[in-house]
């Protein structure tokens, strides 16, 4: 009889017939549980002293511990003693095991993680440990060290770590840091989402956690550099930095020869080669927003609904004049140069996307449209435009904006995208001839090199980096090459084509995935959509845009969309 209601359950448990089920027999469970009706056990509990009335059925399918206590010497016995838990955690943790809540606060969050581990009550546990670490500005981190040392949670072990990972800038400056034991250290640095702008970043805090107490971790410290992507520096870096420290020098040349000898990279036993999975803007519940126009006056800024799969419209925005290029910057959508009347303007502006307002920000000290603007370590770059600028300019809130280094080759209507710490320009206009050359910026050398020409000439291409590489789509009548650079070999290679073209195209990462914003679809006359579905080398088709002309696109967190 057993076997048969198990087998029609396991045929039901995704029918709505049966989550009603449930719905209702859980609901006459509560009643039970409020009412104090069919109790069969009472604990009575000190500090102040109480009597908790449960169900033993309930309180077994919930804890191993009270399986084993009602199934042990106490299992006829309908008083229960509890000495070492206060009444009022024993009592919020019963109604965890009735309702899958319990009330937990900044003053009590210490008191139910220790009582939920004496009662083994998991789910319990993983619910106040998400507590804690979303209230851990309150609780505070060293709060979180200590209760994780008492307690020896694992699960707060480990939501510490990815709290360390995601917060990695932040944490490395701290004096914990500095009292940090080599094993936590490389638990953190291996990881692919440690959240950082650039491989740097982390060698610095090494070389912090290690000049604190020379001594002691000299020896440690290897350990910590081989979790670098050692391949990621330059041979420079790898020479003046890496290979100097005591007991690196065979992997500063390890990662030497991986750089400047492709052939033999798989005669050398690297442990990292490949870039970590993420930046530092890449965490959190994130969307898309593609800014649209026809001229690009009056543009619309459209969000999309994951969820659904749709597209709506979030604000119109008034600006009087094109050919100006956008950048996102924190919150706000930075307008920079274009064309009024026939004038090219050096403006720029900024737009704030929670609040819908604008501001002036310095001019650039050269006039441009049809130019490239990307940000790298929080400094804006404008790059060439149109005449075949070469000329490169930098902003920054203390300096305002000052000329760089100039382009080798002057371009308009370029793809830019920074990657590893540098900036990355290809294609676009000179002589009012296509290019496909690239060149890549060095901002610690101030310096443009140039890198391999792309395979085909690309003019207002999409262009994005993921995962250590670099994708552009370039834009044909017909159809969207789709190509990718390796920056660590400096070569480029074909992938597959969108099927479709015409009109401009977007590229932005989201969910870890390529997406392709704009292009004619085949299935209807609009701007599409596309996600890559990288394992079967294909573009997948998702809902298109209602408006006819993406000028760009950006990836958002959710909360900044939200209504005020």
């Amino acid at each position: 009889m057993t076997t048969s209601s198990s087998q029609t359950l396991a045929l039901q448990r995704n029918s709505s017939e049966q989550n009603r089920f449930m719905e209702k027999l859980m609901t006459k469970i509560f009643n039970f549980y409020d009412e104090q009706s069919l109790i069969d056990v009472t604990f009575k509990v000190s500090n102040p002293t109480a009597l908790v009335p449960a169900h033993r059925l309930i309180l077994a399918a919930a804890s191993p511990y009270f399986e084993n206590l009602f199934n042990g010497n106490q299992s006829t016995n309908p008083v229960i003693e509890i000495n070492d838990i206060d009444s009022d955690i024993f009592e919020h943790l019963i109604t965890f095991c009735y309702t899958g809540h319990a009330l937990i606060t900044v003053n009590n969050v210490a008191a139910m993680l220790n009582a939920a581990i004496v009662l083994q009550l998991d789910d319990a546990k993983n619910h106040i440990v998400d507590y804690l670490m979303t209230h851990i500005d309150e609780i505070t981190l060293q709060g979180a060290y200590a209760l994780e040392r008492e307690m020896k949670c694992e699960h707060l072990k480990q939501k510490i770590i990815e709290y360390e990972t995601l917060n990695f800038m932040e944490i490395s400056r701290s004096d914990e840091f500095l009292n940090f034991d080599v094993e936590k250290l490389q638990r953190i640095l291996v990881s692919d989402n440690l959240n950082i702008t650039r491989e740097e970043d982390a060698y610095d805090a090494i070389q912090r956690w290690y000049n604190y107490d020379v001594p002691a971790r000299q020896e440690q410290l290897p350990l910590l550099i081989a979790c670098l992507r050692l391949t990621l520096f330059n041979v420079n870096f790898l020479m003046t930095h890496i290979q100097p420290l005591p007991g690196c020098e065979l992997l500063a040349f390890k990662a030497l020869s991986w750089i400047e000898v492709p052939k033999a990279r798989p005669m050398i036993n690297m442990r990292f080669t490949e870039p970590r999975w993420i930046s530092a803007t890449s965490s959190g519940d994130k969307t898309i927003v593609a800014l649209c126009s026809q001229l690009g006056r009056n543009p619309k800024l459209l969000q999309y609904k994951k969820t659904e799969d749709k597209w709506q419209e979030y604000a119109s925005i008034k600006i009087d004049y094109e050919w100006y290029r956008t950048i996102l910057k924190d919150d706000n959508l930075l307008f920079v140069g274009g064309n009024k009347g026939g004038a090219t303007l050096n403006i720029v502006r900024s737009w704030n996307i929670r609040n819908k307002t604008w501001q002036n920000l310095p001019a650039m000290k050269q006039a441009r449209l049809s130019h490239c603007v990307v940000e790298l370590d929080g400094k804006i770059y404008a790059i060439g435009g149109f005449r075949d600028l070469s000329s490169v300019e930098r902003y920054t809130t203390s300096d305002g904006w000052e000329f760089v280094n100039s382009l080798n080759v002057g371009r308009s209507h370029a793809g830019a995208v920074t990657l590893n710490g540098k900036i990355y320009i290809m294609g676009g206009y000179k002589d009012c001839e296509q290019l496909k050359s690239v060149e890549c910026y060095n901002p610690d050398s101030n310096t443009w090199t140039t890198c391999a020409d792309m395979t085909k000439y690309h003019r207002s291409l999409g262009v994005a980096a993921q995962k250590g590489h670099i994708y552009v789509l370039g834009r044909e009548e017909q159809y969207t090459l789709f190509e990718r650079y390796d920056p660590q070999q400096d070569t480029w290679s074909q992938i597959c084509s969108l099927g479709f073209g015409g009109g401009n195209i977007a590229c932005v990462t989201l969910d870890n995935r390529l997406w392709a914003i704009g292009g004619k679809s085949k299935s209807a006359d609009k701007p599409c959509v596309s996600a890559f579905d990288e394992e079967n080398s294909c573009w997948i088709e998702r809902c298109s845009l209602p408006e006819s002309i993406v000028y760009n696109s950006f990836v958002v967190p959710e909360s900044l969309l939200s209504p005020m």
